[in-house]
């Protein structure tokens, strides 16, 4: 308790940082689960010293094997998962971040560990290009259950906005229909408006109105819209993430070019999709081609480009393999879920509010065939 109270000194800062680090490394986990509380005190407070050296770096290792020793299994999320996350995240040490993050989580200590550990991970995964992913894990945050709005949500969502319209080139302005009330009603309410910490006004400003900017399609517009707001951006740590939503149009115009032409010119590309030059289309052309978002060819000589069909026949031993692994793991998730929702059904927390909300008489309380017809 003495460790984990108080302030302390940069010149103690590192000793401590050394002392805890070697008891994570040699504590046995059976025991630090029987006190978990005060372990994750301790390793919090070390997280603390770590930051206040500035050596996120020193951090990572040692809290990764916190981790794993308070974990009763890998789908165990404790609340430690997400200060490994924000070590990783502060070092960008992204792929050792991402260890974690492959694996599915079906506990939970606390509702806020798991807001943190999504929002993290998802900003970890912007980090190493993984959009996918990332839209997954802000999607859990935004679509989490909540009886109130949180500041973690809100901020997840602006990201989920920027991140669903460079890996799909547009969004869905609506949220699912098992997301909470709460996040129904104020979610998008919340990303119109723009609070400005020097005034302390509400300013006018929408994440929405940038995606709709985005599905016109005229990047003259976006450009204008996002120099009009870049502080505002700025200020909500989002401008680099503006940034690609900007140079990703230019690979959905492209895209939309394949759907309408077999072949085309690729200084008729640069003119319609509003690049400067044949050559700067050229570019993009083949980083498409090289990550798979296109099929196409260039013909160097005449300057044409033809597209082309998905070559992939799903027959290969790779693809035979990697759908038997899908199928294994949808498999796996749904004996889990059926599990669960037998241990929910027989939940006395969940069947006293289930009892209190059914309706006084239901239709099942009646026969649905009279008495007397009844053989």
């Amino acid at each position: 308790e003495a460790c984990t109270a108080g302030p302390v000194t940069t010149e103690s800062a590192s000793s401590f940082v050394l002392i805890i680090a070697r008891f994570i490394s040699s504590c046995v986990a059976e025991q630090i689960r029987l006190a978990p509380d005060k372990f994750i005190s301790v390793c919090k407070r070390f997280k603390d010293q770590v930051l206040l050296l500035e050596e996120p770096l020193r951090g990572i290792a040692p809290m990764l094997t916190a981790v794993r020793k308070l974990q009763s299994s890998t789908e165990h999320l404790t609340s430690l998962h997400p200060e490994f996350l924000l070590l990783c995240l502060l070092a960008k040490c992204y792929k050792t971040g991402l260890s974690i993050l492959e694996e599915d989580i079906f506990e939970v200590d606390q509702p806020r560990d798991l807001y943190l550990y999504c929002y993290y991970g998802g900003m970890i995964c912007i980090g190493q290009k993984c959009f996918r992913k990332a839209l997954e894990l802000l999607h859990n945050v935004v679509t989490a259950p909540m009886s109130t709005i949180n500041a973690i949500a809100v901020e997840a969502y602006k990201k989920y906005i920027l991140v669903s319209l460079i890996h799909y080139g547009q969004l869905s302005t609506s949220l699912p229909k098992y997301a909470s009330g709460v996040a129904q009603r104020n979610l998008k309410s919340l990303c119109l408006v723009h609070f400005n910490s020097r005034t302390n006004d509400v300013e006018g400003f929408s994440y929405i109105e940038l995606a709709n900017s985005y599905n016109n399609g005229k990047i003259a517009d976006l450009e204008t819209y996002v120099q009009a707001n870049m502080e505002k951006f700025g200020s909500d740590n989002n401008l680099g993430l503006v940034k690609q939503v900007v140079s990703s149009i230019y690979k959905r115009n492209i895209q939309r070019l394949t759907q309408t032409y077999l072949t085309l010119s690729l200084q008729d590309i640069a003119n319609t999709v509003q690049l400067n030059s044949p050559k700067e289309a050229e570019m993009h052309v083949l980083q498409m081609i090289q990550d798979g978002e296109i099929y196409a060819t260039i013909n160097q000589k005449d300057g044409m480009v033809r597209f082309l069909e998905d070559p992939e026949l799903y027959k290969t031993c790779e693809m035979i393999e990697h759908i038997d692994l899908s199928i294994q793991r949808l498999m796996t998730l749904s004996k889990k879920l059926t599990v669960m929702d037998e241990l929910i059904s027989c939940d006395p927390l969940y069947l006293g509010k289930a009892g209190r909300e059914r309706q006084r008489f239901d239709f099942d309380d009646f026969d649905s065939v009279p008495q007397r017809f009844n053989i």
